[in-house]
C-alpha cells in the first residue's frame, strides 16, 4: 500500500520566528495525523527547523540541491551531503520555478535526483505542464517526456526511492487548482506511464498533487485513487492550514 504524504514548500519565505512557531504547532498536532509529513524550507532554516520539529515525526527538507555529488569549486552551490548534515531528509527537485527561472532541463533534474539519493535524501521530483501546453492538449506529451527522462536517466534505486509531484504550472500560486477529476486523470496517466516500464514501482510510487492546495479543496483532491497526498505551497506557511490539509487524508 502506498504511503500518504504531505510536503510543504515554503519557497523563499520564512523567518527564524516563523520556523520556531511552526515547529511548536506541529509537535502538538502531528501525532494525531495519519500521513507522513515533511516541510521544505530555505537552506538557512533547515537546522533550526529540525530542532523545532523534535518529537513531532515531521521531516525537514530542502527546496533544491546541486547536481554535483562531491565537494569542490562550485561557489554558491550546496550539495546533498551538506543538506543531510543539517538534518534534511527530503529535497524538492525540478520545481517548475527552477525549470522556468533557472533553466533546469530534464537532464539536470535527473542528475539532481540521483545526487539527492546519493546523499541519503528522498527526492520529491516535480513534473507538470504550462497553461499554454494544457490548452494545446499537450499535457500528456509533456508529462510523458518528463517521465521518460526520469526512467531513462535515473538508476532503478532512484526511481524506487523518489516521490513524484504533479504540479500543473497554471495552478501554482494562482489560486486556481485542477478539479479533482482533472487531478485524478493526470495522476492515473502518470502512473500508467511508469507501469509500462515497471508495474511494481508504479504501484508503490507516491504521486502528490501540487497547485493551490488548500484546506477547503484537499479532501476532494485526495479522493482520487492515484492521488497520494500533496506538495503544498502557500498554505504550508501557516501551521493551522498545513495541518488541516494533512487531516484531509483518509
Amino acid at each position: 500500500m502506498r504511503r500518504q504524504f504531505i510536503a510543504g514548500n515554503w519557497k523563499m519565505n520564512g523567518s527564524a520566528e516563523q520556523v520556531d512557531a511552526f515547529g511548536r504547532a506541529l509537535v502538538e498536532a502531528a501525532p494525531a495525523l495519519a500521513c507522513d509529513l515533511a516541510v521544505c524550507v530555505p537552506f538557512v532554516y533547515i537546522e533550526r527547523l529540525k530542532r523545532a520539529l523534535t518529537g513531532s515525526g515531521v521531516a525537514p527538507g530542502a527546496q533544491n540541491l546541486s547536481d554535483q555529488v562531491e565537494p569542490g569549486a562550485f561557489t554558491g552551490e550546496i550539495n546533498g551531503a551538506m543538506l543531510a548534515d543539517c538534518g534534511a531528509r527530503y529535497v524538492v527537485v525540478g520545481h517548475s520555478e527552477r525549470r522556468a527561472m533557472y533553466g533546469e532541463t530534464d537532464e539536470i533534474v535527473v542528475a539532481k535526483a540521483g545526487a539527492a539519493l546519493a546523499a541519503g535524501l528522498t527526492p520529491i521530483v516535480c513534473i507538470g505542464e504550462s497553461l499554454e501546453q494544457r490548452e494545446a492538449d499537450e499535457t500528456e506529451n509533456v508529462l510523458a517526456r518528463q517521465i521518460g527522462a526520469l526512467i531513462n536517466g535515473c538508476k532503478r534505486e532512484t526511481l524506487e526511492a523518489m516521490v513524484l509531484a504533479y504540479e500543473p504550472i497554471w495552478a501554482i500560486g494562482t489560486g486556481r487548482s485542477a478539479t479533482p477529476e482533472q487531478a485524478q486523470s493526470v495522476h492515473a496517466f502518470v502512473r500508467s506511464q511508469i507501469a509500462d516500464w515497471d508495474a511494481t514501482i508504479a504501484d508503490s510510487l507516491p504521486i502528490l498533487y501540487g497547485g493551490s492546495v488548500k484546506p477547503d479543496n484537499a479532501s476532494a483532491l485526495f479522493a482520487g485513487a492515484d492521488v497520494d497526498g500533496a506538495l503544498v505551497g502557500g498554505a504550508s506557511l501557516k501551521a493551522d492550514s498545513f495541518v488541516d490539509i494533512a487531516r484531509a487524508i483518509d
